[in-house]
């Protein structure tokens, strides 16, 4: 399981939760504008939009989890087990598979505009990576600073929504999620007027209970609702520290702890890392489940004209401030 996404304040941030029972030796990877992306069944990329993001490197390939390119335009794939529905190839469409979905968008586009444009003749075709590494069923969000979208391959063929919310998580499919919404408009963040009996006087014993019905479980639909009722009605300040602090307060709220969700028997889904990218600065922040501490590593630092990928492994000890 998983959840992802936007925010807005001075600047515009892209980020998710990857919820799972295990971790992939996943890294912050960035790879530079002449790094070659081979794809299967379309033609190659050599030169391209840089990218930085959480990735798992195979044989110098680096396979997304989440990605920002240098013009902003952000991407992450979330679980979404049988709904996904990956095709044969077809000729005269763009067939490309699932784990080469990413790069081939940020690559290419620098906009949710560009990507509409790709996305009319495309075809998610269901070829693994490897004998060892098979496909994952996905569906993914796609934003730049100003909209986003949802893209689902299923039985029917693929299904483009446009997202006004700008938030993702798994199943069901994105249009059951946004008709789900109705179901909490009476929410507030303000104390409710009495409109239980005009012949009772009701008093207010809590703050909060505006709020009161808002889904609190781990599960898809709920932790959609949560985050977009989180987001819709979150308060920051314009500066870096205060913007990228507040979107990784917006994804504890939607996170797992572990021992909560059992996945199979003994093995549980956590919160494995967050993550937080300034897609304006090409700043990438993340915390893990181990380490809480926020750690940034800056794409514009590194040389994006190069051909070779630069991976950080992931600071997984627990940071610990000890001030006396």
């Amino acid at each position: 399981m998983c959840t992802s996404l936007t925010y807005s304040t001075k600047d515009h941030y892209f980020g998710r939760n990857l919820d799972l029972n295990l971790s992939y030796g996943e890294s912050v990877t960035i790879t530079p504008r002449n790094f070659p992306f081979e794809f299967r069944k379309v033609k190659a990329v050599s030169h391209h939009y840089a990218l930085i993001g959480m990735a798992v490197v195979v044989d110098n390939y680096p396979l997304y989890f989440e990605a920002t390119n240098e013009k902003g335009l952000s991407m992450a794939g979330l679980n979404f087990p049988d709904n996904a529905y990956f095709f044969s190839a077809v000729e005269g469409k763009d067939n490309v598979s699932p784990f080469e979905f990413i790069p081939w968008i940020l690559g290419q586009c620098a906009s949710i505009t560009d990507a509409k444009k790709l996305l009319a003749n495309l075809n998610l075709v269901n070829i693994n990576f490897s004998e060892d590494l098979p496909l994952s069923p996905l569906h993914w969000i796609i934003a730049d600073q100003t909209q986003s979208i949802v893209v689902e391959s299923v039985a029917e063929g693929l299904q483009i929504y446009d997202n006004p919310v700008g938030v993702l998580t798994n199943n069901p499919p994105f249009d059951y999620h946004l008709l789900n919404l109705t179901n909490y408009r009476h929410l507030s963040t303000t104390t409710p007027a009495n409109t239980f009996s005009s012949q009772l006087e009701l008093g207010i014993h809590s703050l909060g209970m505006g709020g009161l019905g808002l889904p609190g479980d781990l599960s898809s639909p709920s932790r959609f609702v949560r985050a977009a009722f989180a987001k819709s009605n979150s308060v920051a300040g314009s500066s870096e520290a205060e913007s990228v602090g507040q979107f990784f307060h917006l994804l504890k709220s939607v996170a797992y702890a572990k021992g909560l969700c059992e996945a199979d028997e003994g093995k549980f889904e956590y919160t494995i890392y967050s993550s937080c990218c300034n897609v304006d600065k090409g700043i990438y922040y993340y915390t893990t489940y181990e380490n809480s501490q926020i750690t940034a590593v800056q794409m514009n630092n590194e040389d994006l004209d190069g051909a070779q990928l630069t991976a950080y492994p992931l600071v997984n000890k627990e940071q610990i401030n000890i001030i006396n």
